[in-house]
């Protein structure tokens, strides 16, 4: 078992209130803080220490987790925290290399460590420690901070230099969300010419259509009409948004990654950006006038 230690945790919502209770389960004290009373108080219920601001989790904690919703938070959370007594703050978030390697900067600026690490499995990965952690810290905080993660999953150092997970992460995003859009419309057709869903993912998942999508999305939340996979599709749609702007800096082109963006913009105007984003599949369905499932 890894050795005990005192962890912060700063970002209770849809990823981080799954997170969190692992490392009390694995036997380190954990204080946590959350922008919304509910989620410390869920929190404290489930054994935790709920804390009264960002400062103070800093100063209680030697390492400090953070899982936070965009770049920008990220970005003011790492200013409150470069002024606290923590040593090494560990980012989940999906915010984008520019903005990782500023937070990083900024508490290199207080001799703090940052170690860029996002995520990627969903709600349903996090509740079961089966998460994929990508991984950028220099070695010998890549060596500090690995233990705690697999907590959460199998951690895969990608680099050195904070920015390099980030990138990786928004790459495996879009080709997830193309997976998502190019399997609703075969989906629709199949099943508007009379084949059954069930069928089809069996026959997909055994052949070289299968995605994370036929795997996964479609069987858990789309077939079922549940529409619950645990992703926003505001959330998803600022990933994309990240990774296209990458993309257009590196000189390369995106033409599905922009197609996958205008799916998304038109299942938040329908559905709204809260919206879990295998709504997108309701967004087909309309047009070709059938029901998948």
């Amino acid at each position: 078992m890894t050795q005990s230690r005192n962890v912060g945790f700063i970002g209770l919502g849809s990823m981080g209130s799954a997170m969190a209770p692992r490392l009390l389960e694995n036997g380190h004290a954990v204080i946590a803080y959350d922008v919304n009373p509910s989620a410390r108080a869920a929190f404290a219920a489930a054994g935790g220490l709920a804390g009264d601001s960002v400062e103070e989790v800093g100063n209680r904690a030697d390492m400090v987790f953070t899982s936070l919703p965009s770049p920008q938070i990220v970005r003011q959370v790492a200013a409150e925290l470069a002024g606290t007594r923590v040593g090494i703050v560990v980012d989940l978030s999906t915010i984008g290399s520019r903005a990782s390697a500023e937070a990083a900067g900024l508490l290199a600026q207080h001799g703090r460590s940052f170690a860029d690490a996002p995520v990627s499995g969903g709600r349903a990965g996090a509740l079961a420690g089966k998460l994929t952690l990508m991984l950028a810290a220099p070695a010998a905080v890549q060596e500090e901070v690995a233990p705690l993660l697999s907590h959460f999953g199998k951690v895969i150092p990608v680099g050195m230099q904070p920015g390099q997970a980030q990138t990786m992460k928004l790459i495996n995003n879009i080709m997830s969300v193309v997976a998502l859009a190019a399997t609703s419309e075969g989906m629709a057709m199949g099943v508007k010419a009379g084949l059954d869903p069930h069928v089809m993912l069996d026959v997909l998942n055994m052949s070289s259509g299968q995605n994370s999508a036929t795997r996964d999305k479609f069987p858990r939340a789309v077939v079922p009409r549940t529409f619950d996979f645990g992703f926003a599709t505001g959330l998803s749609l600022k990933d994309v948004r990240l990774c296209l702007d990458e993309a257009q800096a590196l000189g390369v082109p995106m033409m599905l990654g922009n197609l996958a963006k205008t799916m998304l913009d038109i299942t938040a105007a329908q559905f709204g950006a809260d919206a879990d984003f295998t709504m997108m599949a309701r967004v087909v369905e309309q047009w070709a006038g059938v029901e998948i499932g």
